[in-house]
């Protein structure tokens, strides 16, 4: 019987259905946790930026269960913000790539940044070794205001 239960919990990890049965669980229990008596503060706005940072990542990236958990924990409007709005209040000038998260080309500008400060040459393609191409994830342009 152990060797059964093995190999069904083996089965439905490989499947991907283990990880997703987990994460609909946790969003359940923030759901069923969640008092709905108690009026909670509306959500800052720099949280509500951050939070839209991190869904349009985790929703490029099919992170879905986690991304279900973010949303119900945290409130997030489910309308998206409009990705012109989230680049005029991060201050960033250019918006390219709309098929990119924000995210990367904020990530790429602060370690760009940082390598051009240290006189550092970094690697720009992220490819994942195994399939002999190269594959290139492109980097939206971020160019930021700093005040």
């Amino acid at each position: 019987m152990n060797d059964l239960t093995s190999v069904i919990k083996e089965t439905l990890e490989n499947g991907g259905v283990l990880n997703d049965l987990r994460g609909k669980v946790r969003a359940e229990i923030f759901r069923a946790l969640e008092d709905t008596s108690l009026e909670r503060p509306k959500l800052p706005s720099d949280n509500l930026l951050i939070n839209e940072l991190i869904r349009e990542y985790l929703a490029f990236n099919n992170y879905q269960n986690t991304l279900s958990v973010l949303m119900q924990e945290s409130r997030q409007p489910h309308q998206t913000l409009d990705r012109n709005f989230l680049c005029s209040e991060l201050h960033i000038k250019s918006c390219s790539t709309p098929d990119v998260p924000l995210m990367y080309g904020i990530v790429s500008h602060f370690t760009e940044q940082h390598s051009n400060n240290c006189n550092d040459v970094r690697e720009t393609d992220l490819g994942d070794g195994d399939s002999g191409e190269e594959e290139i994830l492109r980097q939206p342009e971020v160019t930021i205001i700093h005040k």
